[in-house]
């Protein structure tokens, strides 16, 4: 089907640079030794209007009262201008206020629908997306048991010293993948102990969100700080919710994947919680598998051996962690490599933990994260589709 559609089409585009970038080079190698000028780049954007201006009121207020207009809402680019109030202390005063009273209204949400009360002044961490091995919330949630695993064996004093942390993951799981439904009740088996631990309970909170929609989104990212965007490098074709989330100056840990790789490059490499493979290591990660060449991680080891030890239930879930096991095999040999990137993961995650402590740093990198979402609007998207694929002008709603 695919090869139909590139030959009959007079134009094929990915959806974000790394996307084209592999789809000429190995997908369509062929094709476009033939037509080398068939193939475009047009990565994707998202509407300022829902996700910054409607969802966060808060926020969207001094975005407008920094730039001393609001025709960001149409022309996002112009965000690029709050880079040079990073270091204002007034607007860090507001800044801070504006996320403390979205993470309240998060936090009075979450307790409606889950019945687990959360502390906003806790680092906010949240993936939400589809449940599927490739976005790697076996990744997250494995390092969620290791941070709780290593919380059970701290002092009372050790603790104190850490960043108090509440992950949220949600999403919905196909009805017939197995393995994303078992990821989904480890995330609220993990759940369940954790927030009922007094020893750690303050310190740490797991939550799955149920039921993510696009209205539920409106609530979360608004009052996120972290969001993970975590897919194996290669296997996300661009990814819109890590740009919804950047906007809302909500720093982001991630691969170079999908659209994460330009994010960066327009929020600052300094900006970004980057950890694992790169899409260019991936296949040779993968062969190295095959062959036995890889070593796990012991704190990977650790995290694998506490589930099985039953602290988290008596659900079996040998068949899941099975998939990270052997060498090759349907279902196994690890091929998303959550083993590989597990040790560059959890670096990155103690990065954030520091990161964090300084209020000063944590806020200026939020607002540099806002002001470099400018190129993610859909309405550059569209534009550019309209003049360099579709080859139409824009028509003008007449005036009532």
């Amino acid at each position: 089907m695919a090869n139909l559609c590139v030959v009959s089409s007079h134009t094929v585009n990915g959806v974000a640079q790394l996307h084209s970038d592999i789809l000429k080079a190995e997908l369509f190698a062929d094709y476009v030794s033939i037509w080398p000028t068939k193939f475009q780049n047009k990565t994707n954007g998202i509407t300022p209007r829902r996700w910054l201006r409607f969802c966060n009121p808060e926020l969207s207020h001094i975005v407008t009262k920094w730039l001393k207009t609001d025709q960001w809402v149409n022309k996002l680019d112009l965000l690029v201008n709050l880079r040079q109030f990073a270091d204002n202390p007034d607007l860090h005063a507001e800044w801070e206020s504006a996320k403390l009273a979205s993470k309240q209204r998060l936090a009075q949400y979450i307790l409606h629908v889950t019945g687990v009360s959360i502390d906003p002044n806790s680092l906010f961490d949240i993936q939400v997306k589809r449940i599927h091995e490739y976005k790697r919330q076996l990744l997250n949630i494995l390092g969620a048991i290791y941070r709780y695993k290593k919380l059970k064996e701290m002092s009372p004093e050790e603790r104190k010293n850490t960043t108090p942390r509440t992950i949220m993951i949600g999403g919905k799981a196909f009805a017939t993948y197995t393995n994303a439904k078992r990821i989904v009740k480890l995330v609220n088996d993990v759940g369940a102990v954790v927030n009922t631990d007094p020893e750690v309970n303050s310190f740490l909170k797991v939550v799955f969100v149920p039921n993510y929609n696009v209205s539920v989104a409106e609530v979360l990212i608004p009052g996120s700080e972290l969001s993970q965007h975590i897919s194996t490098a290669g296997m996300e074709a661009s990814g819109t919710s890590n740009m919804k989330f950047a906007l809302n100056g909500c720093l982001i840990i991630g691969t170079l994947d999908g659209a994460n790789v330009e994010i960066r490059e327009e929020i600052g490499e300094e900006n970004f919680f980057l950890f694992g493979a790169t899409a260019d290591e991936v296949p040779r990660l993968r062969k190295e598998r095959e062959k036995g060449m890889f070593k796990p991680d012991p704190r990977f080891e650790e995290a694998k051996q506490f589930v099985t030890s039953g602290a988290f239930g008596t659900y079996d879930y040998n068949p899941l962690l099975d998939s990270l096991e052997g060498n090759s095999g349907y279902g196994r040999g690890d091929y998303f490599l959550v083993g590989h990137d597990f040790p560059s993961y959890m670096d990155a995650q103690a990065r954030v933990d520091e990161a964090y402590k300084d209020r000063k740093r944590w806020i200026k990198m939020s607002i540099l994260s806002t002001a470099g979402s400018g190129k993610f609007s859909s309405d550059r998207t569209i534009s550019q589709y309209a003049s360099e694929i579709w080859n139409i002008e824009e028509c003008r709603v007449p005036k009532v």
